[in-house]
């Protein structure tokens, strides 16, 4: 299982999992829901306490990672297949362009 934190504008917006399973979920973190209701990440995914559930990567979070020659620098850098979505995801959009930004979660739960 691998875990990274969702931040929107530097704020805690939710956490995105790859299961075991190869099941992805997304969940909006409490607060931010009650911050910012109104606040979605994407339109396809408005603000909501229910996780978002998908077989594959979510596509707005797919749409983060780079492509083409930075994406064959970033895989040969960090020696990560290109078909590893979410390994990749997690190693390259903390410093994302735009608002959002993916930071991996350590496995004591701290980034």
């Amino acid at each position: 299982m691998r875990t990274g934190i969702i931040k929107y504008k530097n704020e805690l917006a939710g956490i995105l999992t790859e299961e075991d399973s190869g099941e992805y979920v997304f969940e909006y973190d409490e607060s931010y829901v009650q911050k910012h209701p109104n606040q979605f990440i994407t339109f396809r995914m408005p603000v909501t306490t229910r996780p978002y559930r998908s077989t594959r990567l979510f596509p707005f979070f797919d749409g983060l990672i780079p492509e083409g020659w930075l994406l064959n620098i970033a895989a040969e850098s960090w020696k990560i297949n290109k078909n590893d979505r979410m390994g990749l995801l997690l190693a390259c959009c903390q410093n994302a362009i735009g608002a959002v930004s993916v930071h991996p979660l350590n496995p004591e739960g701290n980034e």
